[in-house]
């Protein structure tokens, strides 16, 4: 073993985030308890799965297209778009357990079905989905790491874009939003790299919400703020 592995087997991946917050509620622990194994989509972590066997989406979602949320914060987003869209499968990766009991309530509120939780980093996740296995995958709001340099930190870099792109199908739409103006110029530089192409042609093409969008509580704080919002839509090639 060496100093690039974990004692698991695992790469040695740094995570630079928070895992938890200020204590959960007494109901947040209940969910999290008696609801999150139901929704795991299968082994993921290094010590359920050391041998990293691709997880079998027909399993859990039987013939659905399959989506992924990387980083779903609350869960406003993952579970509007699991009630509008029944005839999909999707995944909500989110390391950050308060937001995972956040997310699990509202599932309980929804009462949505057809969506899978992985709770911790999506890097250990794209090592077991299956090749082009997703149909659209989304980046909402991710972490800024706003000082230069962190930006290394961000996902919209190649350790991460790489495999987002191996698992995801020909012709996937990737969306990303974002109110920071340099994580959009450091999106349109390295994105492009991994494998997509920009569908954009005029300026409203990525100021104005999908049609399908709901405002997360990360957009609505961006908006109190004054920063403007960015709405990018990629495409696999």
């Amino acid at each position: 073993m060496t100093d690039t592995t974990h004692k698991s087997g695992a790469p040695w991946r740094n995570f630079y985030g928070r895992f938890k917050g200020k204590g959960l509620r007494s109901a947040q622990e209940r969910y999290l308890d008696e609801d999150l194994a139901a929704l795991s989509p299968g082994a993921v972590s290094w010590e359920d799965n050391p041998e990293r066997t691709p997880l079998e989406l027909p399993k859990v979602f039987g013939d659905k297209d399959v989506w992924l949320e990387i980083g779903f914060g609350g869960g406003e987003h993952l579970v509007h778009q699991a009630a509008e869209n029944p005839q999909v499968g999707i995944i909500g990766a989110e390391p950050y357990i308060n937001g995972v009991a956040m997310l699990l309530g509202k599932v309980r509120k929804a009462g949505v079905e057809n969506l899978a939780i992985y709770p911790g980093d999506a890097r250990h996740l794209f090592d077991v989905l299956p090749d082009a296995s997703i149909s659209k995958a989304f980046l909402l709001y991710p972490d800024p790491w706003p000082k230069k340099r962190h930006h290394r930190r961000r996902f919209v870099t190649q350790e991460h874009l790489e495999p987002l792109a191996r698992v995801l199908k020909p012709r996937a739409e990737f969306r990303v939003a974002t109110d920071i103006a340099d994580y959009v110029r450091q999106t349109l530089v390295e994105v492009p790299k991994a494998g997509f192409e920009w569908l954009a042609e005029a300026p409203a093409d990525w100021r104005t919400p999908w049609g399908d969008w709901i405002s997360t509580r990360y957009e609505q704080k961006a908006i109190r703020e004054g920063r403007p919002q960015h709405y990018l839509t990629f495409r696999k090639i």
